[in-house]
């Protein structure tokens, strides 16, 4: 068991150090039909990082509903969140049938919470956020890690978040076959995308004060 854990960490590290280079399977947000009120983003260009503040990494299991309802802001953080155009980078690490529910729940959430997503050509974005995934089986369960960065637009590294959803795999012989996304569940996905949108909802909430 201590393996497994420490196994676990040693990825969570190895994906931050190495996702810009690993953009195997790469899933434009573009490629899903946006809701009528936004619009979606292609790849935002990364510059030099800045300063990161580090949320701490989030370890959870799939046993609640894919979608739970938004938590109400304060007025305050209400306020920064109407004035926010968040850009979605295409997603990086994760298969284009795991990151397709990942992109439209991203899409419903920021809805939910009040955030606003700036377009392709859209030039007015105030936040980039852009996510990297792994995914590992372990017997009959599935891991998948996530770490997204926030940047500003002219590149600077504002925010971490990061964490990983552990959750029974869907297909019994995604571990045996070397491709563990077989086993991620649409489910799994959009549970992330509900907790990065609170988390980095949470974060700009938190610089009202």
């Amino acid at each position: 068991m201590r393996r497994s854990h420490v196994t676990t960490v040693s990825l969570l590290v190895a994906l931050a150090l190495t996702a810009c280079t690993n953009a195997k399977d790469v899933l434009e947000p573009s490629a899903i039909t946006p809701p009528a009120t936004s619009a979606q983003t292609p790849p935002a260009t990364s510059g030099s990082g800045a300063a990161t503040v580090t949320a701490p990494a989030a370890t959870s299991t799939a046993g609640a509903p894919a979608t739970t309802a938004a938590p109400a802001p304060s007025a305050q953080s209400a306020a920064i969140l109407a004035k926010t155009r968040l850009q979605i980078a295409p997603i990086v690490g994760a298969s284009v049938e795991a990151a397709t529910p990942l992109t439209a729940e991203l899409q419903t959430r920021a809805r939910q919470r009040g955030i606003t997503l700036a377009g392709s050509a859209d030039q007015t974005a105030t936040h980039v956020l852009k996510g990297y995934f792994s995914a590992m089986s372990e017997g009959t369960d599935t891991t998948v890690i996530y770490v997204w960065d926030v940047y500003d637009p002219a590149g600077n590294r504002l925010h971490r978040i990061n964490g990983q959803q552990k959750a029974p795999s869907v297909n019994s012989g995604a571990s045996g076959g070397g491709d563990s996304w077989k086993g991620v569940s649409p489910a799994t996905m959009q549970t992330i995308a509900d907790q990065t949108i609170d988390q980095f909802a949470a974060w700009l909430g938190g610089k009202a004060g």
